[in-house]
């Protein structure tokens, strides 16, 4: 009001001053007599431009409130303060020609109104900025009523979104006042601030997907024209399988099912979300990931182990050692072990279950009990245990063994009483089992039991000492038996080495048995020559002896003896110089009687010479 009041005055001024008639009046400060026309000319002027002055200030000043600048980052809002038309009892926000917060908004640059800072309040405002990663939370402040039953505006269709982001077309074309379902997607958005309340925060992410889950959707609002019809939907049961050929179909009353709808419907939708992004009002939605991997859940710690470990001292003498230790639960573990009695004995087992939850079972589970987590802890924890200790504790179905622990053939099975020592020979058959009857649990819940592996079960050593003992004791015996052949292919080998290093003896030694073969054989022949001819000089000797006489006989054998001596030892030729000169003979003309006097004499002096010698 201030620059429409100076400005007019400045106008009125500026007019007076340049329509005023002063060219035939004289100057006040003029000297008396005729007045100067060129000072009365120059006075004139003087007065117009003042005048023009002032109506060029005064149209600047009103010019002043016709304008608006904005900057390119701002949004310009008005509020009408002088008008005829009242602002509609109820509503917030002025249509054109309405007193109040205007619908209308300017954008960046110079804008020309007619006395627009008289008629308005101007205020600019920032741009709506999402970031990426994020969504704009809207409220309409202003609008048509929500009609009953319905909290939230229904989503506005991408085509219209922009038009509707108008403020006057929402206005105008019917657009709900109070919270909207339609979000802002990242970006920048020159909205009304007067009409749109926008909300962007750490409470407004979008909602992200990851790959190997599904997000399940419970909606609070339901999109125009879409047919909804509420279905119930029963987890899908598992007929066979790998541990037993027929498994028998879970009873749907048994099963966990829940009412879905088609996805734009009130409810839980029976489509979940594949991975991805999605600018979904969290305010309409609420989305449940479910992980549609394999989980593992383990079943470990919880109890004493206790344990005997064998060994062999020198002697070959088996000591036993006990020890025990105590098996903490992982903080990652589904559960403690499983306790089992089995013949009288608490046994605990620690088993692994690989589970799956298909995405087509992920609104069912979600819908049941509200996640996998839930399944686990609220269903099949229990009852995994539960089947675990009913298996361990009844009968089994195991292949046919033979005396010796070979599998019969053909196979051949039977249906018997667990046992202790099952947990480790027929480990698979109860894992089977097991599988066979919590799959149909699985299922029930909508969850797929994958695999269940037993791990190494805590035996007490009482029951596995005899067995270890003897199992070390069939070793050590093979040991033996391994140790002694060896020992005797040692000898043979040693033997071999001395019979290779002795071969040259061997040889010669075979050569000198075939050597004396023959010399006894030589010998032999010699022999019955020497017999022959003995037999033949005996025979001649007994002439001779007929003829000679026996005594002469023998003189001649004494004789060739001597001779024979005498070859062989020629030393005792060197006696006979000693003989002949102490030695007389006289014969009686036989020839004989000298020789056997002189070999007497040598013989006897050999004898006395031999005891003289010897004596003392």
């Amino acid at each position: 009001m201030m620059w429409i009041f100076w400005g007019s005055v400045a106008i009125a001024i500026g007019l007076y001053l340049f329509f005023r008639r002063g060219l035939s009046a004289a100057p006040d400060n003029a000297p008396a007599g005729k007045p100067n026309l060129v000072q009365t000319l120059l006075a004139g002027l003087g007065r117009s431009a003042i005048g023009l002055g002032f109506i060029a200030l005064g149209v600047l000043m009103l010019a002043n409130t016709s304008f608006v600048y904005v900057a390119a980052d701002q949004v310009g809002h008005l509020k009408r303060v002088y008008a005829f038309q009242e602002l509609p009892p109820g509503h917030v926000v002025a249509l054109p020609g309405q007193k109040g917060p205007q619908a209308t908004v300017l954008g960046p640059g110079f804008h020309v109104i007619p006395f627009v800072r008289v008629l308005y309040q101007i205020e600019e405002m920032a741009l709506v900025d999402v970031p990426e990663g994020f969504y704009g939370q809207v409220t309409a402040v202003d609008g048509a009523p929500m009609p009953a039953g319905m909290f939230m505006a229904p989503a506005i269709p991408d085509d219209r979104l922009a038009e509707m982001l108008d403020a006057e077309s929402f206005l105008r074309k019917g657009g709900y006042r109070g919270p909207q379902e339609t979000v802002l997607k990242p970006g920048s958005y020159r909205l009304n601030r007067y009409l749109f309340d926008v909300k962007v925060d750490k409470e407004t992410p979008a909602t992200l997907i990851p790959a190997g889950h599904v997000g399940v959707v419970k909606s609070n609002v339901a999109t125009p024209g879409v047919v909804c019809r509420e279905e119930r939907v029963t987890a899908a049961p598992v007929v066979g399988g790998p541990a037993t050929p027929t498994v028998a179909q879970a009873p749907n009353s048994e099963s966990l099912s829940v009412p879905l709808v088609p996805r734009g419907c009130v409810g839980i939708w029976k489509e979940p979300l594949l991975p991805g992004a999605f600018y979904m009002n969290k305010r309409a939605y609420e989305v449940t990931l479910v992980d549609t991997r394999v989980q593992t859940w383990e079943f470990k710690g919880g109890y004493l182990k206790r344990s005997v470990d064998l060994s062999v001292d020198q002697q070959g003498n088996i000591r036993q050692n006990e020890r025990s230790s105590n098996e903490p639960v992982p903080q990652n573990a589904a559960d403690r072990a499983v306790f089992v009695k089995i013949e009288g004995w608490d046994i605990p087992i620690e088993l692994r279950v690989l589970v799956q939850v298909d995405p087509q079972d992920a609104p069912i589970v979600v819908g049941s009990v509200g996640g996998l987590r839930e399944i686990e802890d609220r269903i099949l924890v229990p009852a995994i245990r539960s089947v675990v200790r009913t298996v361990s504790g009844s009968a089994i179905r195991v292949p046919v063994r033979n005396a010796d622990g070979s599998l019969a053939q053909p196979a051949r099975f039977e249906v018997r009483s667990t046992r202790v020592l099952d947990l480790i020979e027929n480990r698979e058959a109860i894992e089977q089992t097991i599988a066979s009857i919590i799959r149909i649990e699985g299922r029930k819940a909508g969850v797929d039991i994958r695999e269940i592996r037993l791990g190494e079960p805590a035996i007490p050593p009482e029951i596995l000492i005899p067995r270890l003992r003897q199992q070390l004791a069939d070793q050590l015996s093979q040991s033996y038996v391994r140790e002694t052949a060896a020992q005797t292919k040692r000898i043979e080998t040693e033997q071999a080495r001395a019979t290779a290093n002795e071969q040259p003896r061997l040889v010669e030694s075979q050569i000198a048995v075939q050597v004396a073969g023959q010399r006894e054989q030589e010998r032999e022949a010699l022999g019955r020559a020497e017999r022959k001819f003995l037999e033949e000089l005996a025979k001649g000797q007994m002439a001779q002896a007929g003829v000679l006489g026996q005594d002469r006989v023998a003189m001649l054998q004494a004789l060739e003896k001597v001779l024979l001596t005498l070859e062989r030892k020629p030393e005792i030729v060197g006696l006979i110089s000693r003989l002949v000169p102490q030695t007389v003979v006289s014969s009686d003309g036989s020839g004989l009687a000298g020789a056997a006097a002189i070999l007497g004499g040598a013989l006897a002096g050999a004898q006395h010479g031999g005891a003289a010698a010897a004596k003392p």
